[in-house]
């Protein structure tokens, strides 16, 4: 975990409480502390563990949040419709660096996408060679005609325009429109493309977990903050 020295208006400004030149001002309004003692000057140093703003502790100097992403936040700083960040507190949207998603959802995919502001970690869990486990529940147009687990679990399959097969993924039927798949790729649509291969179509897509993180205690757009590793 950091714990950073550096002026008071800095710490503020990185984490979203304030800019720069409004410190002075926040400051004045807000209780700000050093070790218990109040501080109205924005050039006092100090570490982000001794400081503390109304006597709660700062924000984490990095943040993973885990959130049960709804239908219809896009994935986006920049873009129409309602983005995913707008659905975090807004000093978090604030933060310097920016929080970003760890890879992305469809619209329309729901369910569990980690934000941090660790670019970092952020490549780290999208690189191709970390092998995340993601459990989806995907609902089909049309029942399963049999084949669609075995020929999954081969090692086989190969997607349109792809050049290599995909990697083995296991899938469990709930009923013959609704699987549970996990995989340990991220390739572009994956899912959907891998239902459209076999003939077959995804009408909802739900991440049920990234990794070790399940969005099964969060109800749509509910978000907590992790731990930071």
């Amino acid at each position: 975990m950091q714990n950073s020295y550096k002026r008071v208006d800095a710490h503020l400004s990185s984490l979203g409480y304030c800019t720069r030149s409004e410190a002075k001002k926040f400051l004045s309004k807000n209780m700000v502390c050093i070790d218990g003692v109040r501080v109205f000057d924005v050039r006092e140093k100090a570490y982000h563990n001794d400081i503390t703003v109304e006597n709660e502790p700062l924000d984490a100097e990095n943040l993973l949040i885990l959130m049960n992403k709804p239908s219809g936040a896009v994935c986006s700083h920049n873009d129409v419709g309602v983005l995913i960040y707008s659905l975090l507190p807004q000093r978090y949207q604030n933060r310097n660096p920016k929080i970003s998603t760890v890879g992305r959802l469809d619209a329309d995919t729901t369910g569990a996408i980690l934000l941090t502001d660790d670019g970092e970690l952020n490549h780290k869990l999208t690189s191709p060679k970390s092998d995340v486990l993601k459990v989806y529940e995907a609902t089909l147009v049309q029942p399963l005609r049999g084949d669609e687990t075995e020929i999954f679990a081969s090692g086989e399959l190969m997607l349109h325009g792809e050049k290599k097969p995909l990697l083995p993924a296991k899938m469990e039927i709930i009923n013959p429109t609704l699987v549970r798949l996990e995989i340990c790729e991220g390739r572009y649509h994956q899912v959907k493309r891998m239902f459209g291969a076999v003939g077959n179509r995804v009408v909802a897509l739900h991440r049920v977990s990234f990794g070790d993180f399940s969005v099964e205690d969060l109800k749509p757009s509910e978000y907590k903050v992790i731990n930071f590793p």
